[in-house]
């Protein structure tokens, strides 16, 4: 039997346990018994790997992170994936970063002004810190791969388009690997001028098209 030096990963445990029967913790949907089931013994088996693979001073931070991954990876893909879009909102909370949903994928809209200056390829300050965020949800969920897509405007040729977003997407893919994101979970894309999200015809518009997405998908869907 585990035993938890730290009371916040004896609470959590418990709560999956007991107070998580019917509810997503995370989302407050209802769910169905053997979604429950499989997080809570998910819960128990992560908590024991995370105290197992912790130092003796990290073990209850260990159990904790140990159980909430259990928890998802117990519960199913759609669990999974409830429980880093919270966490990515969490993180990305005010730096301009969108955070979507679409069945079993999380998508985030990176506009250009918190990616790269215009006409530009390197990584801004503020993308850095954004992808930083997005690192810290990605390590510990690794069950999932992250599809990196760029887009621009429609000003220019399109076969410059196109290099220019192949090549900001291998730059946001560059860093995450950076960040120990193992490379079989990344793939980046250069879409160009496909996919406008507004019209082209205006500033303001062409200014919502030149964007990065990061679409996180199950990893074992793909």
């Amino acid at each position: 039997m585990i035993k938890f030096k730290h009371a916040g990963a004896a609470v959590l445990v418990a709560a999956l346990l007991s107070g998580c029967q019917t509810t997503n913790p995370y989302t407050n949907e209802s769910q169905n018994a053997r979604a429950t089931n499989g997080a809570m013994i998910g819960a128990i088996a992560g908590a024991a790997i995370g105290v197992a693979s912790s130092s003796k001073s990290d073990r209850g931070k260990g159990a904790l992170i140990g159980a909430a991954s259990g928890a998802a990876l117990g519960g199913g893909i759609g669990y999974y994936m409830d429980v880093q879009e919270a966490q990515l909102r969490e993180q990305l909370q005010s730096t301009g970063v969108s955070v979507t949903r679409s069945g079993d994928n999380i998508i985030l809209n990176m506009p250009n002004e918190v990616t790269f200056g215009v006409d530009q390829s390197d990584l801004n300050d503020s993308a850095k810190r954004v992808l930083d965020s997005v690192a810290l949800v990605a390590k510990e969920y690794d069950e999932t791969k992250l599809n990196i897509m760029g887009f621009t405007d429609s000003s220019g040729s399109e076969s410059y388009n196109l290099r220019l977003s192949q090549v900001r997407a291998s730059e946001v893919a560059n860093y995450l690997m950076s960040q120990q994101i193992a490379s079989h979970r990344i793939a980046s894309h250069g879409m160009g001028e496909a996919r406008p999200i507004a019209s082209n015809d205006t500033k303001q518009g062409r200014a919502q098209n030149r964007r990065v997405e990061i679409v996180l998908s199950p990893l074992s869907a793909s």
